[in-house]
C-alpha cells in the first residue's frame, strides 16, 4: 500500500496554487483554534475553498488569490461536514495588497472584515502576528494546517496538519526568477514528500504560536519547496488596512 501511494504521488498533477497536505496527520481537535475555512464564490460559479486565520475578532487573514465576489468564513470547525457549534460569518469587505500580481504571485496577502465579531472560545481564538523585524530562518520547522486534498487526492473532512522546514532562498530562486526572499518564504524540504497544495491556500505557517507565513503557491514540479508570503514584511500594510476595515 505504501509503495502504491508513493507511485500515485509521483504522477499527481500540480497547479501553481497552494494546496494538498501530503503525509501530514489529523490535527488534535481545536488545536488550531485560529483556523478559518473559506468558501469563495465568483460570478455564481461553484465555490472554491481556502484556508485563513483569525487575527482580530472580526478580521481574517488569507492569501490575495483567495478573493471572490462573495466569501463565507467558518470558525471553530474540526470536521467541516459537521457545522454544529461552529460560527459561519459572511465577509462584508475584503482588501488585498495593491501590489498583488496574479502572474508572479508576489504580495499574496488579503484581509477580510467579518459581518460581526466572532465569539471567542476554546475552539475559536485569534493568533499573534510577528513584529516587523522577525525573520524566519532556514532550518526552522513550523506547522501548517488545512482541509486541502490528501496525497491520495481525497478531501479530508477533518483538519490536517504537517510540520515543514524553511529552506534557503536559493531553493526557490532556481525555480522562479520572481521569488523574492524579502517578502516570501521558501518552505518544504525537497527530500521529503510533506507539502501543501490546492485547498490549503491562505492558511498560516505557524512558528512558536505566531503566524509567520501564508500558504501562497507551488511550482509546476512534483517536489517541494513551496512559496509562502512572509507576514513580517507586511506589518505596516496590515496595520493600516486593519484601521480601514475597523472604520468601515
Amino acid at each position: 500500500m505504501f509503495l502504491l501511494l508513493l507511485l500515485l504521488v509521483a504522477v499527481l498533477p500540480f497547479s501553481t496554487e497552494g494546496g494538498k497536505i501530503f503525509w501530514g496527520t489529523e490535527a488534535k481537535r481545536h488545536s488550531h483554534p485560529y483556523m478559518a475555512f473559506l468558501e469563495i464564490y465568483k460570478n455564481g460559479s461553484h465555490p472554491k475553498t481556502c484556508g485563513g486565520f483569525l487575527v482580530e475578532k472580526d478580521i481574517v487573514m488569507t492569501a490575495a488569490h483567495c478573493n471572490g465576489s462573495e466569501i463565507n468564513v467558518t470558525l471553530g470547525a474540526h470536521n467541516i461536514k459537521q457545522r454544529k457549534n461552529t460560527q459561519r460569518i459572511p465577509v462584508v469587505k475584503a482588501i488585498w495588497h495593491k501590489g498583488y500580481n496574479r502572474d508572479t504571485k508576489v504580495n499574496d496577502i488579503m484581509l477580510l472584515k467579518l459581518k460581526h465579531k466572532a465569539q471567542l472560545s476554546n475552539a475559536v481564538k485569534t493568533i499573534d502576528l510577528p513584529k516587523s523585524q522577525d525573520w524566519v530562518k532556514p532550518g526552522q520547522v513550523c506547522t501548517v494546517a488545512g482541509w486541502g486534498r490528501l496525497a491520495d487526492c481525497s478531501l479530508p473532512n477533518t483538519l490536517q496538519e504537517v510540520k515543514l522546514e524553511v529552506q534557503n532562498s536559493q531553493a526557490c530562486q532556481v525555480m522562479s526568477r520572481y521569488y523574492n526572499n524579502s517578502i516570501q518564504l521558501c518552505v518544504g524540504n525537497p527530500k521529503e514528500k510533506k507539502a501543501t497544495g490546492k485547498g490549503d491556500s491562505g492558511g498560516p505557517f505557524v512558528c512558536d504560536n505566531v503566524a509567520q507565513g501564508i500558504v501562497s503557491y507551488h511550482f509546476c514540479t512534483k517536489k517541494p519547496p513551496r512559496v509562502f508570503t512572509r507576514i513580517s514584511s507586511f506589518i505596516p500594510w496590515i496595520r493600516e488596512t486593519m484601521k480601514v476595515l475597523q472604520q468601515s
